[in-house]
């Protein structure tokens, strides 16, 4: 049988997270690099040579980003789009997993 206290951390611990996410998930993009206008950090004259952030890096590597992919919805999310539910939905999980772990 899960002890009160489990449960209790788990579910505190999804509700904290799924809470945050949408908040969190803006912030946490801009520091790597997606910004509200595009990737910070790339150089605007020669996109084959962007420098500057980790948004900007991944950009070089995989070159012209596909509409729908995780790069772009990234991006969507840093300028100013809603968290997909699942981005919430996947935190408040991991969140839950986490709970169960704190000492108690």
């Amino acid at each position: 049988m899960v002890a009160f206290t489990t449960l209790a951390a788990s579910v505190g611990g999804a509700v904290l997270c799924g809470a945050l996410a949408p908040v969190l998930a803006p912030a946490v993009l801009g520091i790597v690099g997606f910004g509200s206008g595009g990737v910070v950090g790339a150089d605007t004259l020669d996109f084959n040579n962007p420098v500057g952030s980790v948004a900007a890096g991944i950009q070089a590597g995989i070159g012209n980003v596909a509409a729908g992919s995780l790069f772009a919805g990234a991006q969507s999310v840093a300028a100013g789009g809603a968290l997909p539910l699942i981005g919430t939905v996947i935190s408040a999980g991991i969140g839950a997993v986490t709970g169960v772990f704190v000492p108690h």
